[in-house]
């Protein structure tokens, strides 16, 4: 089990390397937040690079150093894009970041997150009730095919979702970012509860998207745990900075992608969390 020195520690690698090398995260991603996704990959310090056919998808998976998939506002050429991005990945050994996003909708998005899971993604992000439902959907530990995904939205509770979580991460041998008021990551044997963020993040269109986008930049400097802990981290600073600045959401969102390119990497690491064994 990590100390929350080796934690910091890593945390301040994972982010002056990114700075330094400006390493490629390639996405695809829902068509509702592709520039907030983009942005926020470049605010951190990373290359963006937005594809949706099959054959870039492939490239992009081989070219990159990580690679995020997003299955929201399917469209029917996602039904070969993304099972021929995730192969590649897996046969290349690049990590990438899944986001289940509103699991339990529609034939097409069950098919292709039941297919993933053979690919192993490096990171998955998602809201508590989406890591239970596709915990379900893998036939995992703490899992179910009734969890109350609303669309987009939780009905579930973070601590809900831990035992999901962790049975995820055990079985991808990766990490698992589950999103909330108080955020959990989880590498299958450690537990971090991370601190922060803002209630205007549930006003804006695509904080946990590109939470997802930002956790792949990540993945190219380091291993998924410290990955997702530091995009975890970056995002709950910023929000809770951010939000000393804005009125309203708009204002939000532009102080927020200011406070992920501004935030050094030991604020990064000092940001407030808790750890216990899983």
């Amino acid at each position: 089990m990590y100390t929350k020195d080796e934690i910091k520690k890593q945390i301040i690698e994972a982010v002056n390397k990114v700075k330094a090398a400006n390493p490629m995260a390639g996405s695809i991603t829902n068509s509702v937040t592709i520039n907030f996704v983009a942005n926020a990959q470049l605010a951190v310090g990373g290359s963006a690079a937005m594809v949706y056919l099959p054959d870039e998808g492939e490239f992009i998976a081989t070219a990159g150093g990580a690679t995020y998939i997003n299955v929201g506002t399917l469209t029917p050429i996602y039904e070969e894009t993304l099972p021929r991005t995730a192969k590649a990945l897996f046969d290349a050994g690049k990590p990438w970041v899944l986001d289940p996003v509103a699991i339990g909708i529609g034939e097409l998005r069950t098919k292709l997150l039941l297919g993933f899971k053979e690919y192993k993604p490096a990171i998955i992000r998602g809201n508590a009730s989406e890591i239970i439902a596709l915990a379900g959907l893998w036939g995992l530990e703490g899992g179910t095919d009734q969890s109350a995904v609303r669309g987009v939205d939780s009905t579930d509770t973070v601590n809900a979702a831990r035992e999901a979580a962790v049975a995820l991460a055990k079985y991808t041998g990766g990490a698992v970012a589950v999103s909330g008021k108080t955020d959990l990551v989880t590498n299958g044997e450690t537990v971090v509860y991370s601190y922060g963020g803002s209630h205007f993040m549930e006003k804006i269109t695509g904080s946990g998207c590109s939470l997802g986008g930002v956790a792949a930049v990540y993945a190219t400097a380091a291993s998924p745990f410290i990955a997702a802990l530091t995009a975890t981290a970056v995002y709950n600073l910023a929000g809770k900075r951010a939000e000393l600045r804005a009125c309203a959401p708009g204002s939000f969102q532009t102080a927020f992608l200011d406070e992920l390119y501004i935030a050094t990497a030991e604020e990064i690491a000092d940001n407030p969390f808790d750890m216990e064994k899983a």
